[in-house]
């Protein structure tokens, strides 16, 4: 064996090429559409409701849709991990989402066919979305697992390479050909995607579906929450039967609070209690379960407690396509420029920031005698968004006091908000992979993204609480407008989980799980 196979340094996968093109045609496809979204709901597809009302609706469409497709992300693992394999979900998920596509370009005008092609494009999009990720990982072994770091910031940056043109050009051609063109386009670059992935079908390296596991995760939780030991109560059962009955009253007050956020909470009840009440009883799995089973369990609890921690960022993060549109309306910009173009700043910031980072900071940083570990890395990423969102409210606080102002003033909170995006975002894919036990991937990457979902939660929560009159009452007390208060509480809400995050960190013990050669 070469020193650089033993070392993990050996020949890059010749297969790569196929995702990493697949991708960038994919995310051309979703961003083209998403960023786009916002501001076709408010000028088209809602103006059947009073001028006032459509831009709040136009926010919790756009944010129940992206709930939509970093949940989806769960069926699709688990069919992946137990069913079909990653290639085949992904082949039959992506023909899904072009068919979504179509609906958007042919329903432009009708709501209840455009809103189809939304659950579509998210059921697709959701379904792949944890599974070119994994895919990409199992295309590499221990004699060349140190190349895996610089695929998935290679990965990472075609997805921001697609996203830029994306949100460059669509807003004009949605402007000058209309909604037909504009969602019609990505539809394509969806369908081109599906056909690159095809092609290097018979170059993959095709990790199988588990089969049937008595020691999956699940039954391996199963069986300590329902263990007796003499002697001991089962509390932690007792800690998940309560966050059980939280969940289903959650569902129960659907009428009140709405579907979407009854459901989701209620999903995050269960995560949480059951898995607080797993934990305090995983020894009694031992004896019924092998160890490594069980040690297994344990891991996956420590990465969702990670994933955990990163749901303000994203309620943050994603905000940049309906907040930050929406101040840009107000903004002072040329006739012909879009505010959804703003967000190819995004995208083009990602490009340049991730090389800058892994050739000139990165290596300062350890010159300097300071390891940026993975979670150090996102610590910091959290605390950047928390940052982009106090410059974002003191750029709302001179719009309110009626101050013309520039929408080039965006630029420092997208500066700031990208900077964190790519520690949060780039590392969290490569820590995801690397932290999940062989038989779980798949649905581990699933938890990624559902952290996703849980932190556009928050943003739908926070909605609709700020339409309370006691809670419109005390931020008139505070001198704010609504919109300047919701910005500067997300950006302490950010502050907040960046503490949590780091104190967690410093207790978190790496392992290492790439298969073997």
């Amino acid at each position: 064996m070469s020193q650089a196979v033993a070392d993990g340094t050996g020949p890059m996968p010749r297969q790569i090429p196929y995702i990493i093109a697949n991708e960038g045609c994919e995310r051309f496809s979703f961003y083209g559409m998403r960023n786009i979204l916002t501001q076709f709901l408010v000028v088209s597809l809602l103006l059947y409701l009073p001028e006032a009302d459509r831009e709040s609706e136009a926010k919790h469409v756009f944010h129940t849709f992206v709930i939509g497709v970093y949940f989806f992300p769960l069926l699709g693992g688990w069919i992946a991990d137990r069913f079909w394999g990653k290639y085949q979900t992904v082949i039959w998920f992506s023909l899904v989402y072009c068919l979504g596509h179509a609906c958007l370009a042919y329903f432009e005008d009708n709501r209840t066919g455009f809103f189809a092609g939304l659950f579509l494009i998210a059921f697709g999009s959701g379904g792949i979305k944890p599974l070119v990720v994994s895919f990409v990982g199992d295309q590499f072994d221990q004699t060349n697992k140190q190349r895996a770091k610089v695929v998935f910031d290679a990965f990472y940056w075609i997805i921001n390479f697609g996203s830029f043109f994306a949100s460059l050009l669509m807003p004009i051609f949605l402007r000058d050909y209309g909604a037909a063109v504009a969602f019609g386009i990505p539809g394509i670059l969806m369908f081109i995607a599906t056909f690159v992935f095809w092609l290097g079908r018979k170059k993959y390296v095709m990790v199988p579906p588990e089969s049937a596991n008595p020691h999956s995760f699940l039954n391996v939780a199963r069986t300590a929450l329902f263990a007796q030991a003499p002697g001991k109560a089962r509390t932690g059962l007792a800690l998940a039967g309560f966050g059980a009955t939280l969940a289903v009253i959650s569902i129960l007050l659907t009428p009140q609070i709405g579907f979407v956020i009854a459901f989701c909470s209620a999903l995050a009840l269960l995560l949480a209690f059951g898995g607080m009440g797993t934990w305090m009883q995983l020894e009694r799995a031992r004896g019924v379960h092998p160890d490594e089973a069980v040690e297994g369990v344990r891991a996956v609890l420590r990465i969702l407690i990670v994933f955990a921690f990163t749901t303000p960022f994203w309620s943050l993060f994603d905000q940049k396509a309906s907040t930050w549109v929406l101040q840009a309306n107000d903004m002072v910009k040329p006739d012909w420029f879009q505010p959804s173009q703003m967000q190819a700043l995004n995208p083009a910031l990602v490009m340049l920031l991730i090389p800058f980072n892994n050739f000139v900071l990165f290596p300062l940083v350890r010159g300097l005698g300071v390891e940026l570990t993975a979670l150090r890395r996102m610590t910091t990423g959290i605390a950047f968004s928390g940052l982009a969102w106090v410059a974002i409210g003191c750029i709302q606080l001179a719009m309110d006091g009626g101050s013309p102002t520039s929408m080039l003033w965006q630029m420092l909170p997208y500066v700031l908000l990208t900077f964190g995006e790519v520690l949060v975002s780039a590392t969290g894919l490569e820590f995801a992979y690397s932290q999940a036990p062989k038989s779980m991937k798949g649905v581990i990457m699933s938890f990624w993204y559902l952290a996703v979902t849980m932190g556009n939660l928050w943003v739908l929560i926070v909605n609709s609480t700020v339409r309370n009159d006691a809670v419109l009452g005390h931020i008139a007390s505070t001198g704010l407008s609504v919109t300047a208060f919701q910005m500067f509480f997300f950006a302490a809400f950010a502050f907040a989980a960046a503490l949590a995050f780091g104190w967690y960190a410093l207790r978190y013990r790496m392992v290492d799980n790439y298969r073997a050669a």
